[in-house]
Formats: C-alpha cells, sequence, structure tokens
C-alpha cells in the first residue's frame, strides 16, 4: 500500500509539472502574440497619425495658397485703380499743361511782292520761330 501511495504522489507531482509546463507555454505563447498585436497596433495607429498630419497639411496649405490668392486680387484691384486715378490725372495734367502754357507771339511785313513772317511759339522754357517768306504770284 506504501508503494502504491508513492506513485500516485509521484503521478500526480509530475502531472502537475506536465500541466505548469503547459501553462507557461501557453504564456509565453500568448506573450509573444500580444507583443506582436501591440507592434501592429503601434504602426497602425503611426500610419493614421501620419495620414492626419498629412491631411491637417494640405489643408493649411490650401488655407494659404487661398488666402495669397485673395490678396494678391485685393492688391490687384487697389493697382488697377490708382493706375486708373494717375491715368485721368495725367490726361488732364497734360490738357491743361498744353492749353495754358504755350501761347504765340508773330508779326509779319508785307511789301509789294512778298509777305515776310515771323511766328514765335513759347511753351514753357521752349521757343520756337518759324520765319518764311512768302512771294506773291505775278500778275501779267
Amino acid at each position: 500500500m506504501g508503494n502504491k501511495l508513492s506513485a500516485t504522489k509521484i503521478q500526480a507531482w509530475w502531472r502537475g509539472t506536465l500541466v505548469r509546463r503547459t501553462l507557461l507555454h501557453a504564456a509565453l505563447r500568448v506573450w509573444i502574440i500580444q507583443c506582436w498585436w501591440r507592434k501592429i497596433l503601434a504602426k497602425l495607429l503611426e500610419r493614421r497619425r501620419r495620414t492626419m498630419l498629412e491631411l491637417n497639411t494640405r489643408q493649411l496649405w490650401a488655407c494659404v495658397k487661398l488666402q495669397a490668392c485673395v490678396r494678391m486680387w485685393l492688391i490687384r484691384l487697389r493697382y488697377c485703380r490708382v493706375l486708373n486715378a494717375v491715368r485721368v490725372i495725367q490726361i488732364s495734367w497734360r490738357w491743361h499743361s498744353c492749353h495754358t502754357r504755350g501761347f504765340f507771339r508773330g508779326n509779319y511785313e508785307i511789301t509789294e511782292n512778298e509777305l515776310k513772317l515771323q511766328i514765335d511759339i513759347f511753351l514753357g522754357s521752349q521757343i520756337c520761330r518759324i520765319t518764311d517768306s512768302i512771294p506773291f504770284p505775278i500778275k501779267n
């Protein structure tokens, strides 16, 4: 009876050792799978984060581009208005300068066979003098 009891105890111990070894191997396999899954999840999260970052960057760049286009349009509109105003002022000034600055002065002398003309045109500091003699037609 003593041998049978000892054999039963040894068998129980051996079965417990096998069960514990099996549980340890199962726990190690679970741990390896969990580590692998955490790594996969980290990669997925990093990929998702990078995708969101790129999307945000694209949206921000689109906003900057749109703002630049609007600013350029507004500045061009202001430039065209100023250019039009400059043209109006230049046209008015040129007309006013031509009509108020210059004047003519001249004299003539008539002889029996010709007309002598002397015309002076004053435009500011410039003087243009035209002198000419026009012969009369001779009648027979």
